[in-house]
């Protein structure tokens, strides 16, 4: 057990299931006092028992994360019950697909509302709590997590909605770092980029709320959720060895997190086009027959 993060407060959304989950598994061998925060009650509840049964202290707050009055209730009980956290992983995220003209107004809101305004109210509730903490204290040390994805640093064509999103977490991580180098040294902030890690993102229609209802699927969706299902279902890495990254993250003080670092060639070959003034790269490059069916499967005529 590290004991520098022995009896301190961890902040997890999305914490039922994939990252989420297995962040609070270790974050709880840590002797974290952990608050767990999902959409989904009874998979909450079935971690809960799990953790408690570690000897964790818990505290459960079933909620949507793009809900700001949600989230301004959240960060009030968690200073009351804990004090303020010192780790919060604004890790929440759903997963759509299709054309980026598909996609429905409906779409846009669910999927920037979880994927980015969750991880905005993240930010914009718990950081304010950390740095005044770290006032208080000069041994206080406090760090953020965001889950961003390789799809925040790459454009891969069919699912437009979601690289938005992550897109945006990236950049609004990226000024969070800069922005707490600006005025303190006690809270410090990461992000994690996974590429297809076998966790329950893929279906994550299953929580969509009744008011951004999806319309009937285009054949680009169907298209996208089949294939992101069979990418991430067959991932090698498991979102244990990403939560691994992230809890060591807390110690190391690295900013970018990968699961897989073999895929930022295609990172590398996206910025070389951008400074260059070059097109946009082919994203199958090195799967040239992925990229040969779908634009079978999609083309006009």
């Amino acid at each position: 057990m590290n004991t520098q993060w022995q009896g301190r407060v961890a902040v997890i959304t999305g914490a039922a299931s994939g990252f989420g989950l297995e962040v609070a598994r270790l974050a709880a061998q840590q002797g974290m006092k952990l608050v767990l925060v999902d959409v989904q009650a009874e998979a909450l509840q079935r971690a809960v028992a799990e953790l408690d049964a570690l000897g964790a202290q818990t505290l459960a707050q079933v909620l949507d994360v793009s809900d700001a009055a949600a989230m301004d209730a959240l960060g009030a009980a968690v200073q009351q019950h804990f004090g303020a956290p010192h780790f919060v992983f604004n890790n929440a995220g759903v997963g759509a697909g299709g054309l980026v003209w598909e996609n429905s107004v409906a779409d846009w809101n669910w999927v920037l509302g979880v994927n980015l305004w969750g991880v905005i109210h993240g930010v914009r509730v718990f950081t304010p709590l950390m740095l005044a903490a770290a006032a208080a204290d000069p041994a206080y040390r406090g760090h953020i997590v965001n889950t961003a994805s390789m799809a925040g640093l790459l454009t891969p064509p069919n699912m437009g909605v979601y690289n938005v999103s992550k897109h945006a977490v990236v950049a609004l991580s990226e000024t969070l770092y800069q922005d707490l180098a600006l005025v303190t040294q006690q809270v410090r902030a990461s992000v994690l980029c996974p590429y297809y890690v076998p966790t329950g993102i893929s279906q994550s229609q299953r929580n969509r709320p009744a008011q951004w209802a999806a319309e009937a699927p285009t054949r680009s969706q169907l298209i996208g959720q089949a294939m992101s299902d069979k990418a991430v279902g067959s991932g090698k890495v498991s979102a244990a060895e990403v939560a691994a990254q992230v809890m060591a993250a807390l110690d190391s003080g690295g900013f970018y997190l990968y699961s897989h670092p073999q895929a930022l060639g295609n990172v590398q070959a996206r910025w070389q086009a951008i400074v260059q003034g070059h097109n946009p790269p082919d994203p199958f490059a090195e799967r040239p027959q992925v990229g040969e069916q779908l634009r079978a499967a999609l083309r006009l005529g």
